[in-house]
């Protein structure tokens, strides 16, 4: 099917409303099986309309698989002729035709338009992306948030291939927008924003303002979807990529894995888009480290890599030093020591030539030696879980070298400082110290919303098991176990 076939769906089948609930919940098995039976459509022939195989539909039908890439969405829609707004898209561009055999109203050819999959790291595309998951979360209701809880991130071969084209650079196709007035003044208060929700996500954690930066996603990309200056156009991407990271971590830490994943794309898109390197490395470093939480230490290494190779021209010595951080991260996760400590001492000697004087962007600022202690001290301790002996002092002397340079403002970094030391003094043996440790890391952990410290805390909970006739243990227990009940 190309942009001129007529659609094969009567109207009557698009207004039910069973179709339309799942539509705008992405319910493609459910889309399918309403489509086959109110459209008279085969499997085959919604196959090949979608561009998908049959045994492709037949698994999405049957629930063993779930569509969830942006291209595969849009050829559905473009391939059935469902209008985007029923899906959470943009308007498609051959929306709108009264009639399609007048050459007026009619939209360009399918041969002069790019497939999905060539067009997938173009500016525009990744505006219509940014329109769609913003619009279909602000949406999100308690059934929506149930799936999305359940999404499991993308790894592997799947992950790294469709992270490529951040080495390409950005395609432009011209089209007729809208003009847009947005000036310097303005972009400059969103900008601004931008760093106060970064901001507060650092010291916080948790999702509590997730709609609202979902919300200033939605303006920016509305306002990109018209014909900005050359300059607006640059800064609005790179805003975009901001608060994109924003949301992915926040995402994150409401335990949204597979819609962080998605801002996490979203982001390293509009840094792309932006011109904007430098951030898209640190993207791609976000992404790394959602991979190591996941156990996919081997993806993160890709992935950290994937980030030196694109930006090795342009970034500065801390951000580097925090990649060298994530590439220590992963060696360790690996079990390789010696990839480990060549990685955390380049990254050493990267933060020591970074003055405070040092033209980087205002978002690595928060790496600095407190941050290099506590991500090394971390490091030492995935280590010492496993050789006790020979890494837990080296891990709790990191964890306490962070804890002396940033206190409880520091929020969910601190809390997780706490658990990790708190944990060191389990693996060393030294009972007493661990109890009053993890009473002061539920303490800090009660004053943040980060689900990834409460993650961290339920792990800790197993080292306080076994020891009834400690009091100060048994007291610790109770305080983990009142926390994440509340």
């Amino acid at each position: 099917m190309d942009a001129t076939t007529p659609g094969p769906l009567a109207q009557a089948v698009l207004d039910r409303a069973d179709l339309r609930a799942a539509l705008i919940e992405h319910d493609f098995a459910a889309v399918f099986t309403l489509i086959k039976k109110w459209g008279g459509l085969s499997q085959n022939r919604i196959a090949s309309a979608c561009r998908l195989t049959p045994g492709k539909v037949s698994t999405i039908i049957s629930g063993a698989q779930r569509v969830t890439s942006f291209d595969v969405v849009c050829r559905i829609a473009d391939g059935l002729r469902i209008p985007g707004g029923l899906l959470g898209l943009a308007p498609r561009p051959w929306e709108g035709e009264q009639n399609p055999a007048q050459p007026n109203n009619r939209p360009e050819a399918s041969g002069d338009r790019p497939d999905t999959d060539e067009v997938r790291w173009r500016p525009d595309a990744t505006v219509a992306l940014a329109a769609h998951l913003t619009r279909s979360d602000l949406l999100m209701d308690r059934r929506d948030l149930t799936r999305a809880l359940a999404g499991t991130a993308v790894t592997g071969p799947a992950l790294l291939d469709s992270l490529e084209g951040w080495l390409v650079p950005a395609a432009t196709t011209p089209r007729e927008r809208r003009p847009g007035r947005l000036g310097v003044r303005e972009v400059e208060e969103l900008e601004t924003t931008a760093r106060a929700f970064r901001q507060w996500d650092h010291q916080y954690g948790g999702g509590l303002r997730r709609k609202a930066v979902l919300g200033q996603l939605a303006e920016v990309s509305g306002a990109l979807d018209e014909h900005q200056a050359p300059a607006v156009t640059d800064r609005l991407y790179r805003v975009m990529a901001q608060l994109a990271g924003t949301a992915a971590t926040m995402a994150w830490d409401s335990e949204l894995h597979r819609r962080a994943q998605d801002y996490y794309r979203l982001a390293l898109r509009a840094a792309h888009a932006g011109g904007d390197v430098v951030f898209g490395a640190n993207v791609l470093a976000g992404m790394a480290r959602q991979m190591l939480y996941r156990d996919r230490a081997d993806d993160a290494l890709q992935l950290i890599h994937l980030a030196q190779e694109g930006a090795r021209d342009a970034i500065g010595p801390r951000a580097r030093a925090m990649l060298h951080t994530r590439e220590a991260w992963a060696y360790a996760a690996q079990g390789r020591i010696a990839g480990f400590h060549r990685a955390t001492a380049k990254a050493a000697e990267d933060l020591a030539g970074a003055g405070a004087d040092s033209d980087e962007p205002y978002w690595i600022a928060y790496f600095d030696e407190a941050e290099f202690a506590g991500v090394t001290g971390g490091r030492l301790l995935d280590l010492a879980r496993t050789d006790p002996r020979r890494h837990a002092a080296q891990a709790t002397e990191a964890i306490r070298s962070a804890l002396a340079s940033r206190g409880a403002e520091a929020g969910r970094s601190h809390a997780l400082d706490r658990i990790g030391l708190a944990e060191c003094h389990f693996l060393a043996g030294d009972l007493r110290a661990a109890a009053a440790e993890t009473a002061l890391a539920v303490q800090a952990a009660r004053s943040t919303q980060s689900g990834r410290v409460r993650t961290q805390l339920g792990q800790l909970y197993p080292y306080t098991v076994g020891h009834s006739a400690s009091r100060p243990v048994r007291e610790a227990r109770d305080s983990i176990r009142d926390l994440l009940s509340s």
